[in-house]
C-alpha cells in the first residue's frame, strides 16, 4: 500500500499494470472486499474518489479545533456483531469499543425517558408494566445475538445458519409490522422507545422492513451493545486499511474513477458504489434492461447532519439520558409514525426525528478537557437543500431546556449536500437506498446474484446490495466471496 507514513495513505494513479482484483471504494465494504481477497492471496488494489478511506466511517476535526466528530456512522453495534469483523478481531488491531451505561434513551415530554440499558433484566425493570412484554420480545433475539446477527447480515439467498433465531425474527417483525404492533404493551414508554430505534430505517416504523431494523439493532443492544469506537469511527477504518497493508495491498485516495476503463486490467473488480454512480462509469456498457433496473433504483429519505461544539454536557431533564451513547428525539410513538410519514410525503416535519450522539460519554478525547460533542442527523425529504437546524435545536430543548446556551459553533450538512461528501448518498439517503420491503431483498435489481453485474467480473459490494445498509463489511464480503469462487476458483473464504 502507498503510504506517507505508518498507517497513512497516499494520493496517486491506477497502475499501469495488471493487477488480481481492483475495488472501487474504499467504504466499509469496499474495505472488507479488498481484505478478504488480499487475505486469500490475491494482488489488490483499492481507489477512493475522497482524500482519505472511509466512507461512512471516518472521522475528521471540524467545527472547532480540537472537536472531533464521525463524519457519518458513530455508533457500532454491527462492529462487534459483524462475523466479518469477529473473525478479523478489531480489538487485535487497536480498535477499543467503548460501551455507555446505556445503548440508547427515548426521551419523552414530562421527564420521562426510555432507556435501553445492556443489561435486558435492568432494562425491563424500568419499563415497570411492561418490562415482561420487552423481555419477551427481545430477550430471545439478544441470547442468540450470534444468530440474529448471521441472519440479519446474510446475502438473503441462503438459509440460515440459525434457523431457531431466524424464525424469531421473522414472527416479531411480522407482529411489529402490522397493527398488532401494540398489543404486547400497555404503557406509552416501551412502545416508544423500540419505535425510535424503528426510524433508522428512515421509513415509516409499522413496516417490515422498520420492524426488522428496530429488532435487530434493539436486540444487539442487549446482545452486544452498542459501541463507539475510541477516537472515532476513523479507527475501523485504519484496522482495515492496516490489515490491507500487511496482505500487499494498495490504496489510492483522491482519484474519483469516471470509467471502467481507466482501471488496470484486473480479473475481478469490486465497486463500493451506488447505482447511480455505476451507471456514471459504466452506464454505456451496461445492457439496456440492467441499465433500466438500475435507473429505477429508488433512494430514501435523507438525513440533515448537525454537528455542536459545546461547552458542557447536554442538560437532559430525564434521568438516565446523561449516560446514553445514542438518543431518539421524537417523543410518543404516535409522533414518530406522523413525523416518518411526512418525510416520505416529501413534507419537513415542524418536529423532526433527530437522532442524537454524544460520544463524550465514554470517550473524552472527542474534544478539548471540560468540553463536548453533540452529533445529530435530522430525518428530512430526499434531496432536500433545507438548513433545519433551528427545528433540530427545538427538539433537544424539548428534552434538555438550556441546550442553546452550551452551544459553541455549529456545522451544517444538508441532505442534498452529503452527496458530495460521499456520492453513495444520493439525495442525502445514509442508507444508498430505500429500505422497502422489495429493495432489502432486491437490492440493486432483481437478481439472485445481487452483486453480479452484467459485465464479465465486475461486481456491486456496496450498501446498495444485501445485507444493506450499516458498518458490517458484509456487503463486501459476500462479493468477494463470489469473486473468488467465479473469477479465481477458490472456494475458501480466507
Amino acid at each position: 500500500m502507498e503510504t506517507r507514513g505508518a498507517g497513512e495513505w497516499a494520493a496517486g494513479s491506477a497502475s499501469v499494470g495488471e493487477v488480481d482484483a481492483v475495488v472501487v471504494g474504499a467504504g466499509p465494504n469496499g474495505l472488507a472486499a479488498a481484505v478478504v481477497l488480499a487475505r486469500a492471496g490475491l494482488t489488490v488494489e483499492v481507489y477512493e474518489a475522497a482524500d482519505e478511506p472511509g466512507g461512512g466511517a471516518r472521522t475528521a476535526e471540524m467545527v472547532l479545533p480540537g472537536f472531533r466528530f464521525d463524519l457519518c456512522s458513530a455508533v457500532h453495534p454491527m462492529g462487534v456483531a459483524s462475523p466479518f469483523f469477529r473473525a478479523l478481531d478489531l480489538a487485535a488491531h487497536g480498535v477499543e469499543m467503548a460501551q455507555p451505561e446505556v445503548a440508547y434513551a427515548h426521551p419523552l415530554d414530562g421527564g420521562r425517558a426510555g432507556l435501553a440499558w445492556r443489561d435486558l433484566d435492568r432494562t425491563a425493570e424500568g419499563l415497570g408494566p411492561d418490562g415482561r412484554a420487552w423481555r419477551g420480545l427481545l430477550g430471545p433475539l439478544a441470547e442468540r445475538w450470534q444468530g440474529l446477527a448471521a441472519t440479519a447480515l446474510s446475502d438473503l439467498r441462503r438459509p440460515p445458519g440459525d434457523p431457531l433465531t431466524a424464525v424469531r425474527l421473522g414472527l416479531r417483525m411480522a407482529e411489529q409490522g402490522s397493527p398488532a404492533w401494540g398489543l404486547r404493551f400497555r404503557g406509552q414508554v416501551a412502545p416508544a422507545l423500540l419505535t425510535g430505534v424503528s426510524a433508522h430505517a428512515i421509513r415509516p416504523p409499522r413496516t417490515p422492513t422498520a420492524a426488522g431494523v428496530a429488532l435487530v439493532l434493539a436486540g444487539l443492544a442487549h446482545g452486544v451493545g452498542w459501541p463507539l469506537p475510541r477516537g472515532g469511527s476513523q479507527a475501523i477504518t485504519r484496522a482495515l486499511v492496516k490489515v490491507l497493508h500487511e496482505h500487499g495491498g494498495r490504496v489510492v485516495t483522491g482519484h474519483r474513477v469516471t470509467s471502467l476503463s481507466e482501471l488496470p486490467r484486473a480479473k475481478a473488480v469490486l465497486l463500493d458504489i451506488a447505482p447511480a454512480e455505476l451507471l456514471r462509469i459504466a452506464g454505456d456498457r451496461l445492457p439496456a434492461r440492467y441499465a433500466r433496473s438500475l435507473r429505477r433504483f429508488r433512494y430514501g429519505g435523507g438525513a440533515c447532519k448537525i454537528d455542536f461544539a459545546l461547552s458542557g454536557p447536554v442538560p437532559w431533564t430525564a434521568p438516565g439520558c446523561d449516560v446514553a451513547g445514542t438518543l431518539h428525539l421524537v417523543g410518543a410513538r404516535e409522533e414518530a409514525v406522523a413525523v416518518e410519514r411526512a418525510v416520505l410525503a416529501g413534507r419537513h416535519p415542524d418536529r423532526p426525528y433527530v437522532l442524537a450522539v454524544q460520544p463524550g460519554v465514554v470517550d473524552p478525547t472527542r474534544a478539548p478537557a471540560g468540553r463536548h460533542t453533540l452529533s445529530t442527523y435530522a430525518h428530512v425529504p430526499q434531496g432536500s437543500s433545507a438548513d433545519v437546524t433551528a427545528a433540530v435545536v427545538a427538539q433537544i430543548e424539548r428534552f434538555a431546556p438550556g441546550f442553546r446556551d452550551l452551544v459553541l459553533a455549529r456545522q451544517v450538512i444538508t441532505a442534498a449536500e452529503q452527496e458530495r461528501h460521499n456520492p453513495n448518498y444520493v439525495g442525502g439517503d445514509i442508507a444508498a437506498g430505500a429500505m422497502t420491503l422489495r429493495q432489502t431483498v432486491l437490492r440493486p435489481a432483481a437478481r439472485w446474484n445481487p452483486y453480479s453485474t452484467p459485465l464479465p467480473g465486475v461486481y456491486l459490494c456496496s450498501a446498495s446490495t444485501p445485507p444493506g445498509p450499516g458498518v458490517h463489511g458484509m456487503a463486501g464480503v459476500h462479493a468477494a466471496r463470489r469473486a473468488l469462487r467465479r473469477r479465481f476458483g477458490i472456494r475458501t473464504t480466507p
